[in-house]
């Protein structure tokens, strides 16, 4: 059985652990809690993920794959969530890309700051809060527009390019951001949760 190591809270892990659930995928999570360095030790660099971070795939095989987009693709070949035709795919990419690249450097960093980070901020994680704010707030933006056009980021159905996006943006109230002025996410989001076999974020009973 494949294993996934992960940090519960984490939107990123997340998108993993329902890539794995949407197809029905038997696996066993093991947790770190990675404010308390448990991901840095010399075990898990060396075995695991030489970059200390999660998530971390590991193959019946003892390979093992880190970043979630790199999960989510691998996940998901020859599956609904990655289209065959290469434009399609290409946006479904562009949209993971997008994610990893403007969303996630502010939601959710600021989430984690503000819910997760057992340490008070520091004086320049205190000064880089608005900023975070106002580009959280133009990646929302972002992904409202791209959201007009149907009800699914990239086709008819749901793929990874919304699995990915969902991670961190259905938690992002939590990092003081609001949805309210974004009715075509928050109606994204209603929909992502009625997709059979969805869970929430802390759930840990996967069966």
């Amino acid at each position: 059985m494949i294993t996934l190591h992960d940090f519960l809270p984490s939107g990123n892990g997340y998108k993993c652990r329902l890539m794995l659930r949407f197809l029905g995928r038997p696996f066993i999570l093991v947790e770190y809690d990675v404010t308390k360095g448990e991901t840095r030790t010399p075990d898990f660099l060396a075995n695991l993920n030489p970059n200390g971070r999660i998530p971390v795939l590991e193959l019946e095989d003892g390979r093992c794959l880190s970043e979630s987009g790199a999960i989510l693709n691998f996940l998901a070949q020859g599956t609904p969530f990655l289209p065959d035709d290469p434009w399609t795919r290409a946006k479904v990419l562009q949209w993971m890309f997008f994610e990893q690249y403007t969303l996630e450097p502010t939601i959710a960093v600021r989430r984690f700051w503000l819910t997760e980070q057992d340490t008070p901020l520091t004086e320049i994680q205190q000064a880089q809060l608005p900023a975070k704010l106002d580009q959280g707030h133009a990646a929302l933006g972002v992904l409202e527009q791209g959201l007009a056009a149907g009800p699914w980021l990239v086709g008819d159905g749901p793929t990874i390019a919304d699995i990915a996006l969902y991670g961190y943006t259905h938690v992002a109230p939590e990092g003081g951001y609001d949805l309210d002025a974004y009715p075509n996410v928050t109606a994204w989001i209603g929909r992502f949760r009625e997709l059979p076999a969805y869970v929430p974020i802390t759930q840990r009973d996967f069966t």
